[in-house]
């Protein structure tokens, strides 16, 4: 073992650094040629292909229930302590946006699954264990990365939601739960909060399912970064502009459902739909 001085550690440093950014960078990031060589082709759709989706991923669900079961208690969790957070900190206003917002960053908080899925297609032994494989991938730069970006997207819907609320039944928190229902569904104010709401979620949700659909999937399954992850997320969205639609109300729906009561439903929703988005994603994708 030699020991360096100071001046020597510090260069062995810089260089280091200078190494995992270089690899992080390319994880993240391709030059346009890379970009064209790699994207996949995608292929179109039908309605029926959803329904299909869901029918394998609840067979998946079946196959690993009691692992999936246990890996999914964090969800209810996770939605249990956002839920008593704004009860807390009269944050009522926020409750619905907080649940509507796992639309948002489902795509991510599924990885785990599509691990699962991905190792069951290939006749591999699964343990719930094997969910954290996800974070072995040599993608897991860019998975995490693209991660970071909807986790911003649903802060900035959270931020768009309260101010929403301010403007039009604020500045002042409710009194309770049942004030606010009362105000939101018998007032003017209340019906333009609703229905301008509805439309600045639509457009969060158009925006998560077209750079997350089947992105964290391709990560997974091919060494492409980002950018091409998210391009062909987006081609597949332009290509089957009315399945990918349908499939965006029912990954919301089914998420909002789930949400419903106290976050318990998510418990088997959530691997249900993230188990479905690998099916989905070999139907959209060729190998």
């Amino acid at each position: 073992m030699t020991i360096q001085n100071p001046v020597e550690w510090g260069m062995t440093q810089v260089r280091l650094m200078a190494s995992v950014v270089e690899h992080a960078s390319h994880a993240v990031y391709h030059p346009k040629e890379d970009l064209n060589t790699l994207a996949p082709d995608v292929r179109r759709i039908r309605a029926a292909d959803l329904w299909a989706a869901i029918v394998q991923g609840f067979a998946d669900f079946r196959a690993y229930r009691t692992d999936v079961i246990f890996l999914s208690l964090i969800y209810p969790l996770i939605g249990i302590v956002l839920a008593q957070a704004a009860l807390g900190h009269d944050l009522v206003p926020l409750l619905f946006p907080l649940a509507a917002g796992f639309a948002l960053i489902g795509p991510f908080a599924g990885v785990g699954l599509y691990e699962l899925s991905r190792r069951r297609e290939q006749g591999a032994p699964v343990r719930w264990s094997d969910a954290l494989g996800a974070f072995r991938s040599p993608s897991w730069g860019a998975i995490a990365v693209l991660g970071c970006m909807l986790m911003a997207l649903y802060v900035a819907w959270l931020v768009a939601a309260e101010t929403i609320y301010m403007v039009t039944l604020g500045p002042e928190p409710p009194v309770s739960i049942d004030a606010f229902v009362q105000a939101a569904l018998t007032t003017a104010p209340g019906w333009t909060m609703i229905g301008v709401g509805i439309g600045v979620g639509f457009l969060f949700a158009v925006v998560a399912l077209a750079i997350g659909a089947i992105a964290f999937p391709l990560l997974l399954d091919r060494p492409v970064g980002v950018d091409t992850a998210i391009w062909t997320s987006v081609r597949a969205v332009l290509v089957n502009p009315v399945p990918m639609a349908l499939w965006g109300l029912m990954v919301t729906g089914g998420l909002v459902l789930g949400s419903i009561p106290a976050f318990v439903g998510l418990i088997v929703v959530m691997p249900v739909l993230g188990h479905a988005t690998w099916h989905l994603y070999r139907k959209l994708v060729p190998r």
